[in-house]
């Protein structure tokens, strides 16, 4: 079984709790013996895979296999074409070599509902969406790129794993994905 779930702001990607007001997956009515394969921070929102199959998860996670993350990020300030060409080159941030992505303003800038609790907001520092497609998944990895060239997110969602996309399913809510949609992962 795989599973698509759509991780809101303030949801751990873990059945437990850990102490933190943040809330586990425990209360999303999942089945019984999925587990997640891979993570979103708490302050991240967006598309989530769970199973019961030990094997994708190897599959889907390994760098070897080169699986295409997409995500959304909404910056500080306006990236120029040179900011966002960094994003494009290996970075080194906090000693750590991240592989280069693919990066891009959204264009139109997407219709995307308010947050809860809605994200900071100072009327002298104007905000875009990005997008980056990764194919490594470091914690915090789009955060602290956008944070090493001068753009650091205030918003991040993944809206793609593979080619499967996050699509209309609404934050909070899961479904489990048809045999076609697994070939898409």
């Amino acid at each position: 079984m795989l599973i698509a779930f759509n991780k809101p702001y303030g949801v751990l990607s873990q059945f437990t709790p850990d102490g933190s007001a943040n809330r586990p997956l425990a209360g999303f009515g999942f089945p019984r013996n999925v587990y997640t394969i891979g993570r979103l921070d708490a302050d991240s929102e967006g598309l989530l895979l769970l199973s019961d199959e030990g094997r994708l998860n190897e599959m889907l996670l390994h760098p070897r296999n080169a699986h295409a993350r997409e995500y959304w990020a909404q910056v500080e300030r306006i990236p120029t074409a040179e900011a966002l060409a960094r994003l494009e080159e290996v970075l080194v941030v906090q000693g750590r070599r991240l592989l280069p992505g693919r990066a891009w303003v959204l264009e139109p800038q997407p219709d995307i509902p308010p947050r809860e609790p809605p994200i900071r907001f100072r009327k002298t520092v104007p905000t875009r969406w990005i997008g980056l497609e990764l194919v490594e998944g470091k914690n915090r990895q789009v955060r602290r790129m956008t944070a090493a060239i001068g753009h650091p997110t205030v918003r991040l969602i993944r809206v793609r794993i593979g080619r499967l996309r996050l699509g209309t399913l609404a934050p909070g809510t899961w479904r489990e994905l048809a045999k076609e949609e697994r070939m898409l992962v």
